[in-house]
């Protein structure tokens, strides 16, 4: 029988993921109309340039600060019932500012507060809702699902404020907030009906600091994260020029309204779909790698014409090629820190990627608002479009598909250690050293080899320490030492380990004779 191919949609096919991508697009269109409408409001309540931007500074800060604990609680907690506490959390916030904004009772601060309280809900629940797709497809829908996932977003950012502008003018900002809170129920009814396979843990669960301090560990020690978190930055810092200035091109340069620039903004949208379409065929043609470049520079061009093309015509077409090209490059990021992440981590890995993300777009907007003031509008989304060209310098160095080359399902590749009584979980810390046997010919070329393929594995997983020594009375002998925080954590490390572990450890084999004994010494 021949398989089925893959396509855009093939995840689609798949009931549940079907129906969590829909109710994550109704869910993600309320999303947008609550942003609109809460920006809105506050220019009704205190209608001053410094309120309305603490809005969206609410909005957005509680991504920075909790982002990465968020991650840590999709990691050490069951993922359905994180995802299903912060349904229930956003629908009782959006919920009480719709009463409160209908009642008339809405007071500024109430709206920050509340805004504040809802950001804190989206911090828990990206990450987790991210680090749960891998267990709904199989591996090689993955691409298309995150893609899927990417033309959620650009779905709700065409949609949303548009619906919201037309219930604010029919009833005022009340009841979008109502609608919004009403778009989560979806969400929470499959997430219940989800009958996920529970995993039983036979170690403690990890602390919420040391998980915190495991996730940026594992980041900091994992080259292909590294390469996610420099080209996200790297591409969203210039590419926020073109989200953060299309209004004013709208408003200002074009002499347009309202209308046209949510057409604007359609045709990204629009694009996306494209993108998203077309990029299952190209990923069979051509490297991640030479796919991005091209997504980068089609953006760059969206970016230049925006700022010289006045004919709008030209600039909706610009603005499909443009969306398509962005969605290619995100989704293509998104993809990356997926496959760089093992399962045991994948929320807190995810957490980095979404902040690094955020982050740049933040940053990148405020610059480039910084820019179009002191130098005009056409010049800053010219420079934006020849950063976003100058960083393709970037990609031989900082490849995405080394990701493709990881295997980081688990691999029991270490036995058990001996010992001789019970250890309390939180003793340590625990000095670990593997002794190997060598000819002193192979030693430069060992200890070269371990310190690139292994160290970072080590340091990766737990270790806060790593060293490999010589015995000076035995030149045949070298100690690799490394210390972790408690004996838990060691343990953790066992079932850390993943198959690319296991041919690292297969290829070190070659440089000594016979099997390496490991010891463990536990402090007193």
């Amino acid at each position: 029988m021949t398989a089925t191919p893959i396509t855009a949609w093939s995840p689609l096919r798949r009931p549940l993921f079907r129906a969590l991508w829909i109710s994550d697009v109704v869910s993600s269109v309320g999303t947008w109309m609550h942003d609109s409408a809460a920006a809105w409001l506050m220019t009704l309540l205190a209608p001053s340039p410094l309120m309305v931007s603490l809005v969206q500074a609410a909005t957005t800060m509680p991504l920075f600060l909790l982002a990465l604990p968020g991650g840590a609680l999709a990691d050490i907690m069951d993922r359905r019932r994180v995802l299903l506490v912060a349904q229930v959390w956003l629908f009782l916030m959006a919920a009480l500012l719709g009463v409160l904004t209908v009642t008339g009772l809405v007071q500024p601060w109430m709206l920050l507060a509340i805004t504040l309280a809802i950001g804190a809900g989206s911090a828990v629940d990206i990450p987790a809702w991210q680090a749960m797709i891998p267990e709904v497809v199989p591996r090689e829908e993955l691409p298309a699902s995150v893609g899927l996932g990417t033309v959620a977003i650009n779905v709700a950012r065409a949609v949303g404020p548009a619906i919201a502008g037309v219930i604010i003018v029919a009833g005022g900002p009340g009841p979008v907030f109502l609608i919004n809170a009403a778009s989560v129920v979806g969400v929470f009814v499959v997430l219940w009906r989800w009958r996920r396979e529970s995993r039983r843990a036979t170690l403690p669960a990890e602390r919420m600091a040391s998980a915190v301090r495991a996730g940026i560990r594992y980041v900091r020690y994992t080259p292909a994260l590294r390469t996610v978190i420099v080209r996200t930055a790297a591409f969203v810092l210039f590419a926020s020029a073109l989200w953060a200035l299309l209004p004013l091109v709208a408003k200002i340069v074009l002499g347009r309204g309202a209308i046209s620039y949510g057409a604007l903004v359609g045709c990204l949208g629009l694009g996306g779909l494209l993108g998203a379409a077309l990029l299952p065929g190209w990923r069979r043609r051509w490297s991640t790698d030479a796919i991005t470049a091209l997504a980068t520079a089609v953006f760059a061009f969206g970016c230049l014409a925006l700022a010289w093309v006045t004919n709008f015509g030209l600039l909706l077409g610009a603005m499909v090629i443009a969306g398509a090209g962005w969605l290619v490059v995100v989704s293509s990021l998104i993809l990356a820190a997926q496959r760089g992440a093992a399962e045991w981590v994948r929320g807190r890995a995810l957490a980095v990627s979404t902040l690094t993300l955020f982050g740049s777009l933040a940053v990148g907007a405020l610059l480039w608002g910084v820019v179009a003031n002191e130098l005009g509008i056409k010049m800053a989304l010219t420079a934006a479009g020849g950063g976003l060209l100058v960083g393709l310098g970037l990609i031989p160095r900082f490849r995405l598909a080394a990701a493709e080359a990881l295997h980081l399902d688990r691999s029991q590749i270490w036995q058990d250690p001996v010992v001789a009584e019970a250890l309390d979980p939180e003793a340590g810390p625990v000095l670990v050293t593997v002794e190997y046997t060598l000819e002193p010919a192979k030693r430069a070329a060992f200890a070269t080899a371990l310190r690139r393929l292994v160290r970072p594995i080590r340091r990766r997983d737990g270790a806060v320490f790593w060293e490999l020594f010589v015995d000076s009375a035995n030149p045949h002998r070298c100690v690799e030492c490394y210390l972790v925080e408690t004996w838990a954590e060691h343990l953790r490390q066992h079932g850390r380990t993943t198959q690319s572990d296991r041919e690292v450890e297969d290829a070190l084999r070659s440089f000594y004779a016979g099997r390496e004994r490991v010891t463990h010494f536990v402090a007193l």
